[in-house]
């Protein structure tokens, strides 16, 4: 159900039982979940998991795993995302500290961005992000994605201001047009 898409360095696949040591770790890492409402027990990385694929179930698209070809490595996830009360089609990505900085999250998420219009019947595929989150806007900027209006997400009951990052399929399309 879940489909595999390979980029020239990673695989994006489904969820096994068997990456919950790698989640658990990624999840548990104040630094990666600084701007994700804060780090998780190793049960409720396996809750974000199970969520994780089950959301591929209720909206026939989701969040993969990021391996990287070369040794198998769990990177860590990315993919679209639209939970109840979302503003939009989400692409998203989060990956372990240790594979910041190598292109990593802009290989997966462009992956991931083409897959969205593609497939979807969206107009436009947004990214929120904290405002304080310089990585993340980098990533979406090179996605060819611009900042617009704030938006308050509620999860949990907890409240978190973020930014709405977001690029038409018009604009995804010169982008893929000139690359």
């Amino acid at each position: 159900m879940i489909p595999r898409l390979d980029t020239e360095r990673l695989i994006l696949r489904e969820w096994r039982d068997s990456d919950l040591d790698a989640f658990a770790a990624i999840y548990g890492d104040p630094d990666v979940m600084l701007y994700l409402g804060g780090e998780l027990t190793r049960n409720d990385a396996w809750r974000n998991m199970a969520t994780s694929a089950g959301h591929w179930l209720l909206r026939g698209y989701g969040l993969w795993v990021v391996e990287r070809k070369a040794d198998g490595a769990i990177l860590g996830r990315v993919g679209l995302i639209r939970p109840e009360g979302w503003p939009g089609l989400e692409v998203g990505w989060a990956l372990g500290r240790e594979y910041w900085g190598q292109g990593y999250a802009t290989e997966s998420a462009r992956a991931a961005l083409n897959y969205a219009f593609v497939t979807q019947s969206v107009e436009n595929v947004i990214s929120l992000i904290d405002p304080c989150n310089r990585p993340s806007q980098a990533v979406a900027q090179r996605l060819g994605e611009t900042c617009g209006a704030e938006f308050e997400l509620v999860i949990a009951g907890n409240r978190y201001l973020t930014q709405v990052w977001s690029i038409s399929r018009r604009e995804w399309r010169r982008c893929t047009s000139t690359s």
